[in-house]
């Protein structure tokens, strides 16, 4: 969905405790938006290679005793929610949770 180097940077923000809202915005929107092709690949594909495929939207994946795979996705609607928040709030709530996760990237 980003780019590789987008995606190293965002990993360094994320650790240094400097995330932005554009960055919160941007995955928000990466996750309401985005294809679930590759997470279709995985379970109806054979031999697939999961190293090129982008799973950010899978969030469950179990098989049962008779073969049969359930896979659990995004809630599209709740990341839509929270962006939709993030534009009409003028990123108070926001503030709050980048607070948050900077004082648990400094624990981290």
């Amino acid at each position: 969905m980003g780019t590789k180097s987008g995606d190293k940077g965002l990993k360094k923000r994320i650790k240094a405790g400097t995330l932005t809202r554009s960055d919160v915005a941007r995955r928000l929107a990466e996750l309401a938006f985005g294809k679930a092709n590759d997470c279709v690949q995985l379970v109806l594909g054979e031999d697939v290679q999961i190293e090129g495929l982008d799973l950010s939207l899978l969030t469950e994946l179990k098989r049962n005793d008779k073969g049969t795979l359930e896979i659990r996705l995004v809630d599209r609607l709740k990341a839509l929610e929270l962006l939709a928040g993030l534009a009409a709030n003028e990123g108070t709530d926001l503030e709050s949770f980048l607070q948050a996760m900077q004082g648990s990237g400094a624990q981290g």
